[in-house]
């Protein structure tokens, strides 16, 4: 006689907090994403992007401990992936389109139309299953708002250019071109992550520097800016999306 599969017993307190901390981590996420918004609103877009840097550190260290820890198997109730997706669609696509709307770099109805475009396509983008290669590389445009908003304010660019360039990147998250996750993805790991320190130490002194970096600064963000381009233009997808 076949007998009735039981649950497993539920882990201890001890067992579970660690699991409980690690999503408040992620969870705390949304709250910088929330300081962000209102400084973007207060016309303070250098400070905006401080928060969303907080949230992007806290988004990189969940993962590992996530991991680390068996986060799944000690609280089986919380879906740690929906949780992510959730504060990495705050954080990466939400905020950042409502700092391109008070920014000023066009009229307000332009800017408006694009942050609707930007959340639109995003969602639709979030919700596709084939949002990763089997290699780990990006699939489309990534939807990283936050980078695409924050090199908008450093490097301003005429309003219709900007219109056009938003609109084309929005399309790209459905292109067949694939972006390396700079983590995740094998291939030329520590030249990736080398050209990722340097990045952030760039963008720390862009926000330090109220989004008006100097030459070697700006020369590092358009450096580091191609690299990451370039790897996905040099690796051709195994499958269109």
């Amino acid at each position: 006689m076949a007998q009735t599969p039981t649950n497993p017993p539920p882990r201890s307190l001890q067992e579970r907090l660690p699991a409980y901390a690690v999503h408040a981590l992620t969870a705390s996420g949304t709250a910088f994403a929330l300081l962000s918004l209102i400084a973007a609103v207060q016309g303070d877009p250098a400070e905006a992007f401080f928060w969303l840097g907080v949230a992007l550190i806290a988004d990189g260290l969940d993962g590992p401990l996530a991991r680390k820890i068996d986060i799944a198997n000690r609280v089986p109730a919380i879906n740690g992936e929906t949780l992510d997706l959730v504060v990495d669609f705050t954080t990466y696509v939400f905020v950042p389109a409502a700092i391109l709307i008070f920014s000023g770099l066009a009229a307000f109805p332009l800017l408006v139309f694009l942050g609707c475009v930007i959340v639109a396509s995003a969602a639709v983008y979030f919700a596709d299953t084939r949002m990763k290669t089997e290699d780990n590389w990006f699939a489309g445009f990534p939807a990283v708002w936050n980078l695409v908003i924050f090199y908008l304010l450093v490097f301003p660019l005429p309003p219709l250019v900007i219109a056009a360039l938003v609109i084309v990147t929005a399309i790209a998250q459905a292109f067949p071109v694939v972006f390396v996750h700079p983590i995740r993805v094998k291939a030329f790991r520590p030249l990736t992550i080398t050209m990722l320190i340097v990045w952030a130490f760039a963008a720390c002194f862009t926000i330090i520097e109220d989004l008006k970096p100097g030459i070697v600064t700006q020369a590092a963000l358009l450096v580091t800016l191609i690299y990451f381009v370039g790897l996905g233009i040099l690796r051709r997808p195994k499958n269109a999306v």
